[in-house]
């Protein structure tokens, strides 16, 4: 089934991605320890036996420490594994030697797969995004991916949409 974008949709992803591409290489760097520094000293994180993430691409808020981070610090860590009907299946992180190029430039776990439902089992959630309204709705790219997994994960469980500090709060 076909999903119907809203020209509003399409114009504010076109114009935060174009946003994105246009930051320096240091920025992003900048952003990606800061992302980590924080989250780190978050207590959910902190307390957090399993943590979803995704491996950022391109010039997304970076990922890369804060994934080596949470393993260091004896987290398990799962990533998502893009399926053909655009869901999510989950496999453990096992550092970015053990990373394969998937479709759509994307970076995957090569360890077995968990299943769509594993995103159930993550004490703390962080996903992609481009946005997040002022209540706090996220705006992905449109596929539809995260919002599903999404659906799967227990009320009350930490969700952090990683974004750079002037993506907050724009509504759509």
């Amino acid at each position: 089934m076909a999903r119907t974008q809203s020209p509003a949709k399409v114009a504010a992803r076109d114009q935060l991605l174009t946003a994105r591409r246009r930051r320096s290489l240091t920025e992003v760097v900048a952003a990606a320890r800061a992302i980590a520094d924080h989250l780190l000293a978050a207590p959910e994180v902190r307390r957090a036996a399993t943590v979803a993430a995704y491996v950022s691409v391109g010039h997304e808020p970076g990922t890369g420490p804060l994934l080596d981070a949470l393993r260091d610090a004896g987290k398990r860590v799962v990533l998502p594994v893009l399926l053909p009907d655009n869901d999510l299946d989950w496999a453990v992180y096992d550092g970015p030697d053990e990373l394969l190029s998937a479709g759509r430039g994307l970076l995957e776990p090569t360890g077995p797969r968990l299943g769509i439902a594993a995103i159930a089992t993550a004490d703390v959630v962080l996903v992609p995004g481009l946005a997040v309204d002022p209540r706090g709705y996220r705006l992905g790219r449109g596929g539809g991916s995260y919002d599903r997994a999404l659906g799967r994960v227990p009320m009350g469980t930490y969700t952090c949409v990683l974004l750079y500090d002037d993506e907050v709060g724009i509504t759509v």
